[in-house]
């Protein structure tokens, strides 16, 4: 099919909103990927918008990325999802679209690959791919929520900057002979997973606002993480791995935990089910739920130092809420916690401390709900774990 043809599809495809979604769900009128969006997430992504030039610059990368080349790819050899071929998953995605009301239906497609994977990529027009593996793993109301999950990437244009930043990172490294030029390079790489994986935590939660049914989302990510043995598993038991994988060990785990971090671009399974569970029985789900929400109309005056501070405001939460013994030492130092050296060496040997008396400080105090480490799923390279992107 033409990409004239292609664009008409998507154009008739949009015209059927009216008519859906087939149960009864709430929708959002020009909701704002803001309204969903990780603060981290949103303060890249309000800074990337409101940056001088960079449609000038975007234009100029389209270029050079091999966007169409892609599309051949998937519309050669994968399935194009339509009211022709996978119908089920059309109505999911004509569905998704309208309640977040995204206007241009982006082009679908199920790859065969027996890794349950998901994805969203493009420049100029977005395009998602479901894998054989994911689609024969979920059943409907799972399948729906990581449907949700990647128009929630196309709204929030994460497909966009994604490819974009990658790019430039991709250029970067050929010039990485340069003196430091390695260390500049893994600042960048690492930074940007870092966003990566906020990102994926603010597509869950667009995911939820599509399904609308908390414990679809828990058993698609249960799924992901055990297979299809949905009748072995439960979800508070599930919930509580993330619990005890946040708390457990000593510093020498924390440390650990970084390291195993780092090269990924998905948090880890357990931690996307406790921060979205956590996110579900918010005020800030209950009032999109009740049609306070950001709208896009809005955007343009998103504040970027508010984002920002917003940003930083739940990292401090993270830290002082967070029951990791490297988090608790961060909040105790904050906290004006005495006798550093004794503490890092209790964190490090598991001891009590023979020092009676040392104060603990506020961070030993922090309670949380839910998880707030970052790990990863699945993701662009080579050191993902089945999941969706």
């Amino acid at each position: 099919m033409t990409d004239d043809n292609h664009e008409a599809a998507g154009h008739e495809a949009a015209a059927g909103h009216e008519s859906l979604p087939s149960r009864q769900r709430r929708r959002f009128p020009g909701i704002s990927s803001r309204a969903y969006e990780h603060p981290a997430d949103r303060s890249a992504l309000v800074a990337l918008r409101k940056l001088s030039g960079f449609d000038t610059v975007f234009k100029a990368l389209s270029g050079l990325l091999p966007e169409r080349s892609l599309r051949l790819l998937f519309l050669s050899d994968s399935v194009r999802v339509s009211d022709a071929q996978f119908v089920h998953l059309h109505a999911m995605l004509l569905d998704a679209c309208a309640i977040l009301d995204l206007e241009k239906v982006p082009a679908m497609y199920v790859a065969q690959d027996p890794k349950p994977n998901a994805m969203c990529i493009g420049l100029d027009e977005p395009i998602i791919v479901l894998t054989t593996g994911l689609v024969e793993l979920l059943d409907e109301e799972e399948t729906r929520a990581v449907v949700g999950h990647e128009v929630g990437h196309a709204l929030s244009g994460h497909s966009v900057y994604r490819t974009i930043l990658l790019f430039l990172t991709n250029l970067a490294l050929k010039v990485a002979w340069i003196p430091l030029g390695n260390v500049a390079i893994m600042a960048i790489v690492t930074a940007l997973r870092e966003w990566f994986r906020k990102s994926e935590l603010s597509a869950d939660r667009a995911g939820l606002l599509v399904g609308q049914d908390i414990q679809a989302s828990m058993r698609g990510l249960m799924k992901i993480a055990g297979g299809n043995h949905l009748h072995e598993m439960n979800v508070d038991a599930f919930l509580a791995q993330a619990a005890e994988y946040e708390a457990g060990g000593d510093l020498r785990d924390s440390v650990l935990k970084i390291l195993n971090v780092l090269p990924r671009s998905h948090p880890f399974t357990t931690v996307r089910a406790a921060e979205l569970k956590k996110w579900s029985e918010s005020r800030d789900f209950q009032r999109i739920m009740d049609g306070h929400y950001p709208r896009r109309s809005e955007d343009k005056d998103a504040s970027v130092t508010d984002s920002f501070r917003d940003s930083a405001a739940h990292y401090a939460d993270t830290v002082r809420g967070s029951k990791d013994p490297l988090m608790k030492l961060v909040g105790d130092i904050a906290g004006g916690a005495g006798d550093l050296g004794g503490k890092l060496r209790d964190k490090f040997t598991g001891g009590g401390g023979s020092g009676g008396g040392r104060s603990t400080g506020n961070g030993d105090n922090g309670d949380s709900d839910g998880s707030s480490g970052n790990g990863s799923g699945s993701g662009d390279d080579g050191n993902r774990g089945p999941g969706t992107s």
